[in-house]
């Protein structure tokens, strides 16, 4: 008949450890946007809403400043990376331009 596994897929513990670090970091910057909207704001009490059923998730401890610092310089490693991709696009698209424009000429 059909094969099966004697087990059942197993969450990758790794994945679900930096999931709760990275939901704990947001959580922090949700409590940091409520003063600035305001508790009674329409966009303050959505913040509120968010945080109650976000946090009951985060275990304390969960967000570390070393975890702080790693998600941030993964953050910043990203944002050179897409910057350097997209100037290598620009610098293509414009050598592609100036090829084209060489070719109408003649």
């Amino acid at each position: 008949m059909g094969v099966s596994s004697a087990t059942g897929p197993t969450p990758n513990k790794g994945y679900e450890a930096a999931g709760l670090q990275k939901l704990g970091m947001i959580v922090e910057q949700l409590q940091q946007l409520v003063p600035m909207l305001g508790a009674t704001s329409e966009a303050g009490a959505a913040v509120l809403k968010a945080l109650g059923s976000l946090a009951k998730h985060v275990p304390p401890g969960s967000v570390t400043p070393a975890g702080q610092k790693s998600m941030a310089e993964n953050t910043m490693m990203r944002a050179t990376q897409a910057n350097q991709q997209m100037q290598a696009l620009k610098q293509g698209g414009a050598g592609g331009q100036q090829a084209g424009q060489q070719g109408m000429a003649a």
